[in-house]
């Protein structure tokens, strides 16, 4: 019988409760934080022309928001490691709520900019807590295929929650937008609050996975002991924080300003652009679960080959998108589509299974914080650089489509440096 049926065998019918237990609260927890996160990008057109905040304006609100985050990430994981990732997704949670409830009342640029900060530490609490989380609750044989699906959480809720935040815009006004999105995270705190634990032993089970062997743990230069912290783990975490630092450029430059391009730029009604932007998480909702299944059936678990060739695909995207994407609305959307497609397998991959494995399930919830963190820099950068371009260029984009093809090819080269590292004995990813 090999190790991976052994598992399947033992897994008793509790632990198989709790699983699902643990994977839908989780995943109803990111998805709901998507909801308080992505409102103000879909609302900030008609929330601009009511409050009197210019392109600039908008851009430092979402850079403070984005920096808080970044620098958020890195306090999560040191103090995550403290008190535990339950006890930090449910306060991220509460803090979030309340920040938009305050949104859906301010009146002014300075309101926005105060508690955009809040909202980013709160929202900063979310990744490290789920994936340490399910880091105890998941094998490495099967990791890839489950955070696959269950990764479907930041697709599917950037789609929902656009969806919502445009449905609330046009129905009522931008600050309904607000409210509806904080009533959504209350009710899913109560579910985290019900149905979430760390890991199997908080309700008397046994742990899935031993601590012993996790890739990263051991490198070529021959580094063994007590600390997982080795050199050649240290090296791998950075090389993916700055693949994944081009990927969430790239990510949160659409994200962010694509419902804003839509309007400004061809004309669409705000809901209409909120709709329309949907499809950049519609297509990486697919995107993701191809990525986990051809991992754990196709490479046996070996993120980086597949996380590169959809890398590389991505800045074939982000050059249709340049040569195309300006042609008409219709264009914009396909490519928009291609650029979703093939950027959230390797979010997925990088962010998810991979911050458990190139550490250990003990260090999950640090190392993902340090990788989220790391790519946040981007995200940050992202927010300066695509509202200036836009501004100088006069509202064209193809000098914005160009700057995403840069930060795309960036992500390629540092993650063929980790796959060299792969071959040569310093990896296991």
């Amino acid at each position: 019988m090999t190790e991976s049926s052994q598992h399947a065998a033992a897994m008793s019918p509790e632990l198989r409760k709790w699983r699902v237990r643990v994977f839908t609260s989780t995943w109803c927890a990111y998805a709901g934080f998507y909801f308080c996160r992505k409102a103000f990008f879909v609302v900030k057109g008609p929330l601009a022309d009511s409050l009197g905040i210019d392109t600039q304006g908008l851009g430092e609100i979402g850079t403070a928001y984005l920096l808080a985050y970044a620098i958020g990430q890195f306090v999560s994981g040191a103090l995550g490691s403290r008190v535990g990732a339950r006890v930090l997704l449910l306060a991220g949670m509460a803090v979030s709520v309340g920040a938009n409830v305050v949104f859906g009342v301010a009146n002014g640029y300075w309101t926005l900019f105060a508690f955009m900060v809040v909202n980013g530490f709160a929202q900063a609490t979310g990744w490290p807590s789920v994936v340490g989380t399910l880091g105890h609750w998941t094998r490495r044989e099967e990791r890839g295929t489950v955070m696959g699906l269950w990764g479907t959480c930041y697709q599917l809720g950037g789609v929902f929650a656009s969806g919502w935040a445009a449905y609330w815009l046009g129905r009522t006004g931008w600050r309904a937008s607000f409210f509806a999105a904080a009533a959504v995270l209350l009710i899913v705190w109560f579910i985290v609050l019900l149905f979430q634990r760390n890991q199997p032993e908080d309700v008397g089970l046994e742990p899935l996975e031993s601590e012993s062997g996790a890739a990263g743990d051991q490198g070529a230069d021959g580094e063994h002991g007590g600390s997982v912290w080795t050199r050649a783990m240290i090296s791998n975490v950075v090389l993916l924080g700055l693949a994944y630092l081009g990927v969430k450029f790239v990510r949160y430059a659409l994200w962010s300003w694509a419902p804003y391009f839509l309007r400004q730029s061809y004309g669409l009604a705000g809901d209409d652009a909120g709709y329309l932007s949907t499809i950049f998480d519609v297509a990486g909702f697919i995107g993701v679960i191809v990525a986990g299944f051809v991992t754990d059936r196709l490479t046996g678990g070996r993120r980086t080959k597949v996380a590169l060739v959809m890398l590389i695909g991505m800045a074939g995207a982000c050059g249709l998108l340049y040569g195309f994407g300006t042609v008409s609305v219709t264009m914009f959307a396909i490519c928009l589509a291609l650029v979703g497609f093939m950027l959230y397998g390797p979010d997925s991959l990088l962010s998810g299974a991979g911050a458990i494995e190139v550490g250990s399930v003990r260090t999950g919830l640090v190392v993902a914080a340090l990788i989220n963190g790391m790519g946040s820099v981007g995200a940050v950068i992202q927010e300066l650089v695509i509202a200036r371009a836009y501004e100088q260029s006069g509202g064209d984009l193809g000098a914005v489509f160009a700057i995403l093809f840069a930060a795309a090819a960036t992500s390629g080269v540092a993650l063929g440096i980790l796959m060299w590292r792969n071959r040569h004995g310093h990896a296991d990813l």
